[in-house]
């Protein structure tokens, strides 16, 4: 029996989980949804009804994308990316998921949220870019010289905030926030988990991953 992962490639919560799974060499069965047609299995053991969910073998349950990468490095980390920052770190995270992804899923789906101009759900946004940009002027990374945890929990989400108008992103204020993000995503280990596979529901075979 392997773990098993349900995902959804263009996720951000779930391309995180997904880094840290390849990163800690933890292998599992792949079953790559679609948002609009969730499997009866996944809603079976997580009511949430979102990806990333992890069924670890003993049978346990994971459906928050912290937790899974929690795990994956607790079993394996090769590179340090847990620090004796953490608690800074959690917290830097808590505010990209809690605040940041509040205006960035309303700058992205402006049309929906029509009491406030795109513009001004940009603006909002910035403000967590700011703060990102000023750390960057210190370190090549978010909080050291080398990749930790919170550069692979974030970059995902700056990454689907530069898609949202990639011609004012290429042109914003933000040099080092830029640089960043491009090396992550330039990376071999996100290029290994953004591989295409073909969805679970219709075929049901399984893909191993990574």
């Amino acid at each position: 029996m392997s773990h098993i992962l349900y995902s959804f490639r263009r996720c951000p919560y779930a391309m995180r989980a997904r880094l840290a799974i390849a990163y800690s060499q933890q292998s599992v069965q792949l079953r790559e949804i679609i948002l609009k047609e969730k499997p009866d299995e996944m809603l079976q053991i997580s009511r949430k009804g979102t990806v990333p969910v992890l069924q670890l073998k003993n049978g346990k349950i994971l459906d928050e994308s912290l937790d899974i990468m929690a795990w994956a490095i607790s079993q394996h980390d090769p590179d340090d990316w847990q620090t004796d920052n953490m608690d800074n770190m959690l917290a830097l995270i808590d505010e990209n998921d809690f605040e940041f992804k509040q205006w960035l899923d309303k700058y992205k789906y402006a049309v929906r949220f029509p009491e406030n101009s795109e513009t001004y759900y940009r603006e909002q946004c910035e403000d967590f870019l700011v703060k990102l940009e000023k750390r960057l002027l210190f370190n090549d990374y978010l909080f050291l010289n080398r990749v930790t945890l919170a550069d692979i929990a974030i970059f995902p989400f700056i990454r689907q905030f530069a898609s949202v108008d990639k011609a004012w992103f290429n042109d914003s204020p933000y040099p080092q926030l830029k640089k960043w993000l491009q090396e992550l995503i330039n990376s071999p280990l996100f290029e290994s988990i953004m591989q295409k596979y073909p969805t679970w529901l219709p075929s049901k075979e399984a893909q191993d991953f990574p």
